[in-house]
Order: structure tokens, then C-alpha cells, then sequence
């Protein structure tokens, strides 16, 4: 199943389908959250991965990270596309990545850190998935990503004040997720429980009002 979810032509600069219009028609009912994936975003560092494939196996879901998906479909390293092809490529193709994921019944799904950020990325993402924001500090986040040089928009000369620079620009639109979670220090499993607990918590308050 795995291999037919991304065409590499998904991340080719020179596929270009037709634009996308609305994420969903305004007319349909939006899909309860119940019934959605779960999507993880948040910067890089604070442990999408390693807390969504725990989140999924606790909660019996099939999990998924987006960048695993851009690397199998394109069949180079998320640094690499950065670096052949650009930014703006990217987004796109990682945009049309995660709309085929979150067509999947119910699957925890870790994104990108820029997936979120990007306009059509964060429409498709709020209208089909119960979106978390895994919120890390600072000091947190640069301990983490230190521990290995992947970050294609770490690689400049002062990665602490990059990082510095993208946490004021995304916190404000991670912080339109519908929950939000701090990460916990120590073992992710801390964090894993407060993502469950406060699903269950953003589910039992929207049937609510449904």
C-alpha cells in the first residue's frame, strides 16, 4: 500500500497538474473530528516522528511521516531536494504528499516543519485532520537538532539565530492548531500521554457542539 501513496512525479519541479481549488467544497459538511487523522506539526526537533509512530501504535492507528513519503516518492533525502530543486519546489510537492495521506481512514501523520507554514498545506491540513502543535523551547529544540546536520534550513552560519528567527515567524500559525501540546522533557512517551489525553479531551468538547 505504502509504495502507490506518492507518485515521484508528486515532487518533479517539471509536474505541474492543474491548481488545486478549495481543500474541501464550501457547501460539504466538514468531517467530524472523530473521524479525521491525526496531524502533528510543530518545529523540527520537537519529536513528530518519534511521538506519532508512538501516538499510532497507542492508539491503533497506521502511522505515516511526510518527509519519509517526499524521500520514497522523489528518491532523495529531504536535504537534497532543498538543495536541487529550492524551497518553493518543495512545499508544492510536499503539499500534494499530504493530501494523498490524509485521504487514509484515521492515521497519525508526522509533517514537516514547514507543512503547516505553507497557505494551501495548512488549509488542507485544518479541514481534514485534527491538527496538534507540539510546542518546544528553545533551548529544547536546538539541543535535538544538533545531534545531527539534516536541517536544510539549518545549514547557514548561525543556526541559533536562524532558529530563533523561524520560531518567531511559524509559532504564531502553529498556534492556529487545533490543540497544543508542550513538549515534555525526558522520555516521549510523557508527551505521547498528554497528546492522547487531550484528543480525547478536543473530541469530547466538539461532539459537544456538533
Amino acid at each position: 500500500m505504502r509504495d502507490t501513496l506518492t507518485d515521484s512525479r508528486d515532487l518533479s519541479p517539471e509536474h505541474r497538474p492543474p491548481e488545486p481549488g478549495p481543500a474541501r467544497p464550501p457547501d460539504e459538511e466538514p468531517i467530524p473530528f472523530r473521524d479525521r487523522p491525526v496531524a502533528l506539526v510543530g518545529l523540527m526537533g520537537v519529536g513528530k516522528t518519534t511521538v506519532g509512530r508512538r501516538l499510532a501504535k497507542t492508539l491503533g492507528r497506521d502511522f505515516y511521516d511526510s518527509d519519509e513519503e517526499i524521500e520514497r516518492a522523489s528518491g532523495r533525502t529531504v536535504a537534497g531536494y532543498f538543495r536541487d530543486h529550492g524551497e518553493a519546489a518543495f512545499r508544492d510537492g510536499e503539499r500534494r504528499v499530504v493530501e494523498r495521506l490524509l485521504a487514509l481512514p484515521k492515521i497519525v501523520l508526522a509533517t514537516g516543519g514547514g507543512a503547516f507554514i505553507h497557505p494551501d498545506t495548512h488549509a488542507i491540513l485544518s479541514e481534514r485532520a485534527l491538527v496538534v502543535w507540539l510546542k518546544g523551547d528553545f533551548e529544547t529544540i536546538m539541543e535535538r537538532v544538533s545531534r545531527k546536520n539534516t536541517r536544510p534550513l539549518l545549514q547557514v552560519p548561525d543556526p541559533r539565530a536562524k532558529m530563533r528567527e523561524l520560531m518567531e515567524a511559524r509559532n504564531p500559525i502553529y498556534a492556529k492548531a487545533h490543540v497544543t501540546i508542550s513538549v515534555a522533557k525526558g522520555p516521549h512517551m510523557r508527551t505521547v500521554g498528554r497528546v492522547e489525553r487531550a484528543i480525547e479531551t478536543f473530541i469530547r468538547k466538539s461532539k459537544a457542539h456538533e
